[in-house]
């Protein structure tokens, strides 16, 4: 058979021509589309990481502000005495008065709207602080602080509270404080009650290069801080300092040249409207029947008396200035002796001299004492009076703040305060003289010693916002 062989034929579908191109069009589309996506983002993020440094330096510049603020603000102390409608227009007066004697001209004040003219602080980004101090609406013990830094664009602002204060005086960190040399001519021992600190000592001695002097051995506590660095201490026997001995307790407990410690004085004037008992001068016969008890006594200036017989002392006992004042035996004092003498006077003709056994404690009970409870913490108040310690010498309520101090009887006293020598000549210790300082507890500003109004930071009032 000689036919032909059918021709098979495909069959291809008209509709699937150019679907390649189609998907490829479409990935190219996506991708594209993808493509802007990610050069959109990328915008973004480049405006984003812009506004956040921008954000960020504003923030840099409104903290760098707060900082001086801070700097300046620590310099301001005020008088106690200060009216509270006193409060702003003084810490501006004092700033502008700070600023001025360190030759400050780029930081404009204007005082009577409490306000910081923009500081530049980096002229190529145009980054600048401004301030602003009010008194708070809510307490006027509360100067509100703003440091706003930036440029043109973005700013950021902090704001932060100072707390208007008593100043409390580094003096009353120690044990025993003394402007001169403190001497011991026997076995001292020094402890605290509860901490070592409390027994701390520091020795100004910038007139002497002795700052102490022990003449047997020494058992001490706390550390011995002296200012004067040119200043030594000297040791005649053994050594026990806050359980080092020898050698090694002078290298861990005796630092020569320490920042100076101020010695504050107080302010004996508040004391007076106390003293309303009895007026002793050279007319009282001090041997009459009710002169051993003393309550809210006042000794003329110039009387100079002799108690032969012991006395009990309540309340306020105040000495005017020039006066010697000799108790020949017993003084229970259960308030505070003020002496009104001249603190940067070592004293000629001004003197409190304890012939027996001396103690002090609390205010007695009864309502002649109710308006002066809240004046504790100081048992002796007398700048510009030396006072010297004869008999034996017990207990001690609070703070002994005197000019010359003198140690001769025997010394097994627990004290609750520190006890201070103005004078520049020696504090003298004799004897086997024991004191326990029992300072936990005491109080930070001893009646007589609030003198001072200082700004306090309050770390917790930080806030920032944008303004």
């Amino acid at each position: 058979m000689g036919g032909k062989m059918a021709t098979i034929k495909k069959s291809v579908h008209l509709k699937r021509k150019g679907a390649v191109l189609i998907v490829a069009m479409i990935f190219v589309l996506i991708f594209s589309a993808l493509a802007v996506s990610m050069a959109a983002m990328s915008g973004t993020n480049t405006q984003l990481a812009s506004n956040q440094h921008k954000v960020g330096c504003a923030l840099g510049s409104a903290t760098s502000g707060f900082e001086v603020e801070r700097h300046w603000l620590k310099t301001v102390a005020m008088p106690s005495s200060t009216p509270i409608n006193k409060y702003f227009s003084t810490i501006m007066n004092t700033l502008e008065s700070n600023m001025d004697a360190n030759s400050i001209t780029n930081i404009i004040l204007k005082k009577n709207l409490g306000t910081i003219s923009p500081v530049t602080l980096d002229s190529s980004t145009g980054q600048t602080f401004s301030g602003l101090m009010r008194i708070s609406d809510a307490n006027s013990c509360v100067l509100e602080v703003f440091s706003t830094g930036g440029g043109a664009q973005i700013t950021r602002t902090i704001k932060v509270e100072f707390d208007i204060e008593p100043y409390e005086h580094p003096i009353f960190n120690y044990g025993l404080a003394t402007k001169g040399p403190l001497n011991y001519t026997g076995n001292p021992t020094t402890t605290g009650l509860t901490e070592s600190w409390e027994a701390d000592i520091y020795i100004d001695s910038s007139g002497s290069d002795t700052a102490v002097s022990v003449g047997g051995n020494t058992n001490f506590h706390g550390d011995i801080m002296i200012g004067n660095p040119d200043a030594d201490a000297t040791f005649g026997g053994d050594i026990l300092i806050d359980g080092d001995q020898g050698q090694t307790a002078i290298d861990n407990h005796v630092f020569i040249g320490v920042e100076p410690v101020d010695f504050p004085e107080p302010d004996t004037t508040l004391f007076g409207p106390y003293a309303t008992g009895i007026m002793i001068d050279s007319s009282t016969d001090l041997s009459a029947a009710g002169m051993n008890i003393l309550v809210n006594a006042k000794i003329a200036a110039g009387t100079n008396p002799v108690f032969l017989k012991g006395v009990t002392i309540q309340g306020i006992l105040l000495i005017e200035s020039p006066n010697i004042v000799t108790f020949e035996s017993n003084v229970d004092l259960q308030g505070i002796i003020v002496g009104e003498g001249d603190v940067t006077v070592d004293p000629a003709t001004d003197r409190i001299d304890f012939m027996g056994n001396f103690s002090s404690g609390p205010y007695p009970p009864g309502a002649e004492f109710d308006e002066i409870r809240s004046l504790v913490g100081s048992s002796i108040v007398a700048p510009g009076f030396a006072a010297s310690f004869q008999g034996n010498f017990s207990t001690l309520e609070g703070v002994v703040a005197v000019t010359g101090v003198h140690f001769s009887g025997n010394v097994a006293a627990q004290i609750k305060g520190t006890l201070i020598n103005y004078s520049d000549l020696p504090m003298v210790i004799e004897g086997n003289a024991s004191m326990t300082f029992d300072r936990v507890a005491s109080t930070k500003i001893p009646a007589g010693f609030d003198t001072l109004r200082v700004l306090t930071y309050n770390p917790s009032s930080y806030d920032e916002f944008a303004q």
